[in-house]
């Protein structure tokens, strides 16, 4: 099992299964990929991850989420964990939570839904580097 894993965060399914399908083709044979339908849940998988020796290296993470905003987890996600990429992926993102992410959480990207495949596939591999 690989030491290193892509975790995506969204609170629709119908969402994550896409992201599934698309990061499969593409990562599943070097990375662990993993999903969560909250940033509570996301926050779990990457403290349970670091106690395992498994390195997160890029989090994927919708905006509008119930309980807390996406740049706010983000935010949380860089004060623990800072090398960890963060890249939004959002239908309704405010242009304010994009600029507090980028300065607090020194934010990789932020895409928007209905996402590109390439695209998103481009800037995880961008990421990775």
């Amino acid at each position: 099992m690989s030491k290193a894993a892509i975790l995506c965060v969204d609170d629709e399914k119908m969402v994550l299964n896409s992201l599934k399908a698309q990061l499969k083709n593409r990562f599943q044979s070097e990375y662990r990929l993993e999903f969560a339908e909250s940033a509570d849940e996301a926050m779990e998988v990457i403290d349970d991850f670091d106690k395992d020796g498994i390195n997160v290296l890029i989090v994927v993470s919708d905006w509008l989420m119930p309980g807390i905003k996406g740049d706010e987890f983000l935010i949380k996600v860089h004060q623990k964990f800072p090398k960890i990429i963060k890249v939004l992926l959002s239908g309704q993102v405010e242009p304010s939570a994009i600029e507090r992410a980028e300065r607090e959480a020194n934010l990789f990207k932020c895409l928007n839904k209905p996402w590109d495949e390439k695209e998103l596939i481009d800037t995880i591999l961008e990421g990775l580097k």
